[in-house]
């Protein structure tokens, strides 16, 4: 996967991975990274699905509505990449903290979903629910923040309380941040997630 790493200052901070939002890249969430942790190293990845010429994560049947298998297909991708990567990077892959926003949210959401340990803990801008009627595997204490916008015409507040729900009931910490805005990410938004987690990786 087209991916950017650079390393941290600090190898026992944990790893951010960044994942984007429909249309981005690996570039766009860089700023993100020294705002929440700037020792930590960093593996920002572009998703592998074009749409419409938009990097995406996975493919999507309509506005809102996850092409499952695809989901399945590229989560399972992702998990492998990581660990792909912390060998060939020298990180540990126990301790890798995801950052992601819209789309990259939801495929970070769909790493919680899938596979145990995949992640330390979560940073989710403005995530859907990855699947329903699925059983999770144990969250047992991961910590995961969910920002999420009152006004948000993509997210419904439901989809925002129902991913709560479920992450919660596997196990999770869960956070879960409103903002008077929309779906775009805003600086307040950033800082909270950054004051979260030198809460919970400090």
């Amino acid at each position: 996967m087209q991916h950017i790493f650079k390393k941290g200052q600090n190898p026992n901070e944990s790893t951010l991975l960044l994942l984007h939002g429909t249309g981005g890249t690996e570039e766009d969430l860089l700023p993100l990274a020294g705002l929440v942790s700037q020792q930590s190293s960093v593996l920002s990845v572009r998703g592998n699905v074009s749409e419409n010429g938009m990097p995406r994560f996975f493919r999507r049947l309509a506005e809102g509505v996850f092409d499952e298998e695809d989901l399945i297909f590229r989560t399972k991708e992702l998990h492998e990449f990581l660990d792909d990567a912390s060998k060939e990077y020298d990180f540990d892959r126990n301790n890798i903290v995801a950052i992601g926003y819209s789309n990259g949210a939801n495929i970070a959401g769909s790493l919680l979903f899938h596979y145990k340990d995949s992640l330390k803990g979560a940073i989710l801008h403005h995530p859907m629910v990855p699947r329903r009627g699925i059983e999770l595997p144990s969250l047992n204490q991961v910590p995961v923040f969910i920002g999420a916008g009152k006004n948000d015409p993509i997210c419904p507040a439901k989809e925002s309380e129902d991913l709560r729900s479920l992450l919660s009931n596997a196990g999770a910490n869960v956070t879960l941040h409103w903002e008077n805005h929309g779906h775009q990410l805003t600086r307040s938004e950033v800082d909270m997630a950054a004051a979260w987690y030198q809460r919970q990786f400090k």
